[in-house]
Formats: structure tokens, sequence, C-alpha cells
């Protein structure tokens, strides 16, 4: 598992998965989510969101959460929705609601962060994430899902 293959994501779970993103260099990240295959790991990675949602720790947590991942090939950005309400997590592309919390960051951000790779504060703190809306939502937001670490 030394190339970052995302023909082959969905084979991977969630720990291997955080290994491939940890062992794979920023330059082909970077390269992998500026092509045909963007669309393919966005995708999948939102779609595993529900399963490692953790009910137990969100407790009357209700919230909409805009994650804005950038860089797209035609330079756009592609905008996911987490809803957080009843102790269930739910995923809509494109968005429905007005968000509590919007999360904007470049994709090999974006891949770090949901690998259990990055520290969220640290990269706000240096601007590689920006947020905007409730910030202690966003501060605990790691909390409220079961993020493999590689």
């Amino acid at each position: 598992m030394t190339d970052f293959d995302p023909a082959n994501f969905a084979n991977y779970g969630p720990k291997e998965f955080a290994q491939l993103v940890k062992s794979t260099p920023d330059d082909k990240i970077a390269e992998v989510m500026s092509g045909d295959l963007r669309g393919k790991v966005l995708s999948e990675v939102f779609g595993r969101m529900p399963q490692l949602f953790r009910a137990d720790r969100a407790g009357a947590t209700n919230a909409v959460i805009h994650w804005n991942i950038t860089g797209r090939p035609d330079g756009g950005t592609d905008t996911y929705e987490i809803a957080i309400a009843d102790g269930a997590c739910t995923v809509n592309e494109p968005p429905q609601h007005d968000p509590k919390l919007a999360l904007t960051m470049g994709p090999v951000e974006f891949l770090k962060i949901v690998s259990g790779g990055a520290n969220p504060v640290m990269m706000f703190m240096t601007g590689k994430l920006k947020a905007k809306g409730d910030l202690g939502l966003a501060a605990n937001i790691a909390n409220l899902f079961d993020i493999p670490k590689a």
C-alpha cells in the first residue's frame, strides 16, 4: 500500500486509509485530488462519515457543518454538508441547509484531517483551515467522529 490509488479506495478500511494518506507525499495527494479521481475520493470519505459518527459523544448536539474543499480541477470548490441531529449523522451533497459551521481547506489538508494525520487547531492557527461560525463546534468536531490513526 505504498501508492495512493483511489481506484482501490473502497477496499481500504479506516486504518489502512489513514496509513495510506500518512505514507503518501503531499504533492502526490495534491496531484490525485486535482484530477478525475477527486470526486470518487470525496464521495468515499463522506460516505463513511455516518458510520464513523460517535452518537455517544454528540449528546444533544444539533448542527449543520459545511465542508468546503478547494482545489477542484476547474478552480472551484466542492461542498459537502454534514447534518447532526437526534444522535444521527447524515451527509448531503449539495448542501441543503444553512450551516452552523463552515470549514474551508485544501484537498491535502482535508485528507490529513479525516485520516487523523493533522491537528485541525494548528491548521486553523496557521491559516490552512478556515472556520466560520461556531468555533466551539469546530474545536470539538474531531471528538464527534471515530477518526482512525495511522
